[in-house]
């Protein structure tokens, strides 16, 4: 269903950030259900993880801008899909972990490949090593999570500031956006040389925009500008 849902919000033009949240109170996602991948052999497991990360590929892959809401546990392949997400935003309450280790497996949808790129490469071993359980607050304080709010009685605080954050990305220009998104993921793997000319070819695709003459004319005319997005 996720797969289904992802490959349409990639080529609907209308859809400018999208945000993930679970209907589940209290859990974002637990990740992989243990008792179900005890029956598997040795190929099927091999397989069900492949997809998984094929899946964790798709959601960074979107081309507008993605937060996670972490109102709950984010356990295993629950934090590795928060960590496919361009921003995250998580309950003080709320429980992360990579905790695969504890259960003889390592993290095998991303998990090893984004910890690091977000917190460092030591914080990520330690992490990923203990199979450690951190709470909200302490995954702000390693940059985890850009923002870490009290949980209210709804049990819904990390998405309520998530859509307060959609909202303040929603009026920019969504070329923009996208061409920033991709010029930052696509800069950080490479020199910075090499991420310099990536910077370049987005902003030429950029400038015969629509969006970026109103946005020069918005500022000469000193009103608001009226982005829509071509």
């Amino acid at each position: 269903q996720l797969f289904s849902a992802l490959e349409q919000l990639r080529f609907d033009e209308k859809v400018r950030v999208v945000v993930f949240k679970s209907e589940v109170k209290g859990i974002f996602c637990a990740g992989a259900d243990l008792k179900e991948r005890a029956q598997m052999d040795d190929a099927e497991v091999g397989h069900f993880v492949k997809r998984l990360r094929n899946l964790m590929d798709e959601i960074a892959a979107l081309p507008v801008p993605t937060i996670a809401a972490i109102d709950g546990y984010a356990l295993g392949g629950g934090l590795e899909m928060a960590l496919a997400c361009d921003l995250r935003v998580a309950a003080s309450s709320a429980k992360m972990g990579l905790i695969e280790t504890t259960r003889g497996l390592l993290p095998g949808a991303g998990g090893t490949q984004r910890l690091p790129r977000c917190v460092g490469v030591g914080l990520a071993k330690e992490l990923i090593f203990t199979g450690r359980q951190i709470d909200g607050q302490e995954a702000f304080s390693m940059g985890l999570v850009n923002h870490a709010v009290p949980q209210n009685e709804e049990g819904d605080a990390a998405y309520q500031r998530a859509l307060t954050l959609a909202k303040e990305i929603l009026p920019q220009a969504p070329i923009a956006v996208k061409m920033g998104k991709l010029a930052i993921n696509r800069g950080i793997e490479v020199d910075i040389a090499s991420g310099m000319a990536i910077e370049g070819m987005c902003y030429a695709q950029n400038i015969p925009t629509r969006d970026r003459q109103e946005g020069m004319a918005a500022f000469k005319e000193k009103r608001p500008p009226r982005f829509i997005g071509k």
